[in-house]
């Protein structure tokens, strides 16, 4: 085994059972590794810490798999890991009124670098490391071993893969094409789903839980779904009996597959779309006068690096504000955030900068977060990505 050895003082983390390790904690390495190799990783004194994937094109140099010297990073190790993470979402797969959610989380699951999402009797995949990309046709493999869904087809189109030295990658996998486009059932409510297209990997299956809290505040209200993309928010909203809701995305795409979503879950109430940038179509609303009883503002990431704080917390805030003058008093706002360099603290404070600056009393009646199948590793705070707040103004 390549050898890699970390300079004094930077063992801690790995200790602390934290997968990634950053270029500049490497003292030196063994001649000969190259890019994806499995290596292992000594501290100064020459003791084994760890073992994990190497890319030198990549910032986080190290991702570390094991932390148990006997453990060997072959096949049978990663058909290990993809069985552990099938059986965390056991009770997900015997739900007969849902069939669609995550199947592997990447840090979480001990996977660093792979996404796995399953959509009915296919899979979805997405490599995102250059470690991942060396195993990718064995992972494909085992994944239809272990699941017995008809197909696994990649979606590796996400910006990172850029900082791992890979292009983007597309394509059928193994096994059968998905349909154009997949139907699946979340909560006992049929969607159609591009995975070919979509973001992310075609739906936005974090939000499933957030998505049910909607349903049980929408009775008889008119609704205002922001960053609509499908129609998630949406089809729970007049599953709820809201009266009206009103779209709003930048992509016409989008709008029409929430269209179909509603078609297909023969849903009443009044359904309108507006096309454009969100901010625009919201201070157009609020200058026309329209007020509504829950406003739903699920944005996409805002914060892809820290450079990019700043702005991304004056979008946040401009948003919440426009959202809360659209709101009636008493109105429900379901706000989220996305961005993993946002901390919930941080997005509190931004919401709460929003109300004063509004002139609106608001009470958190709930905080949201990603779902069960998108899990928070501990030792891996940064798998806490989602978070949201139900809000009520006054």
């Amino acid at each position: 085994m390549l050898r890699i050895w970390l300079a004094s003082g930077k063992e801690k983390s790995i200790h602390n059972r934290h997968p990634w390790i950053y270029s500049g904690a490497i003292a030196r390495r063994e001649e000969g590794i190259v890019p994806g190799a499995i290596v292992d990783v000594y501290d100064s004194s020459d003791r084994w810490l760890a073992r994990g994937y190497y890319n030198p094109h990549s910032q986080i140099t190290i991702r570390l798999l094991t932390w148990d010297e006997t453990e060997p990073v072959d096949r049978a190790f990663w058909e290990h890991r993809l069985r552990r993470a099938c059986e965390r979402r056991e009770a997900l797969r015997c739900d007969p009124a849902t069939n669609t959610y995550r199947l592997v989380h990447a840090e979480s699951d001990g996977l660093p670098g792979l996404i796995v999402d399953r959509y009915a009797d296919w899979l979805v995949l997405q490599s995102l490391t250059l470690g991942i990309e060396q195993w990718k046709p064995t992972l494909a493999k085992l994944l239809m071993e272990i699941t017995g869904c008809k197909g696994v087809y990649e979606r590796s189109d996400a910006d990172v893969r850029s900082h791992e030295g890979l292009r983007f990658a597309n394509g059928l996998l193994t096994g059968g094409q998905p349909p154009a486009p997949v139907r699946v059932v979340e909560h006992g409510h049929t969607f159609a789903v591009d995975v070919y297209h979509g973001h992310k990997t075609g739906f936005y299956l974090d939000q499933r839980e957030s998505r049910k809290v909607i349903e049980q505040h929408s009775a008889d209200a008119q609704v205002l779904n922001v960053f609509s993309y499908t129609g998630g928010f949406t089809v729970y909203a007049l599953a709820g009996g809201a009266r009206v809701v009103t779209n709003v995305d930048s992509s016409s795409d989008a709008l029409r597959l929430a269209e179909t979503n509603i078609v297909l879950n023969e849903l009443a109430g009044t359904v309108s779309s507006l096309e454009g940038d969100a901010f625009q179509v919201l201070r157009r609303l609020r200058d026309d006068g329209m007020r509504y009883d829950v406003i739903i503002l699920d944005p996409p990431k805002f914060a892809f690096s820290r450079a990019q704080l700043i702005s991304a917390s004056r979008g946040y805030k401009d948003i919440n504000m426009l959202g809360m003058q659209l709101l009636r008093s008493g109105g429900l706002l379901a706000t989220f955030s996305c961005s993993g360099l946002v901390s919930e603290d941080l997005f509190q404070k931004i919401v709460f900068g929003a109300s004063i600056d509004t002139g609106r009393e608001a009470r958190i009646l709930q905080r949201f977060a990603q779902g069960s199948d998108h899990p928070v590793l501990l030792s891996f705070p940064e798998s806490a990505y989602l978070k949201g707040f139900l809000l009520r103004l006054e």
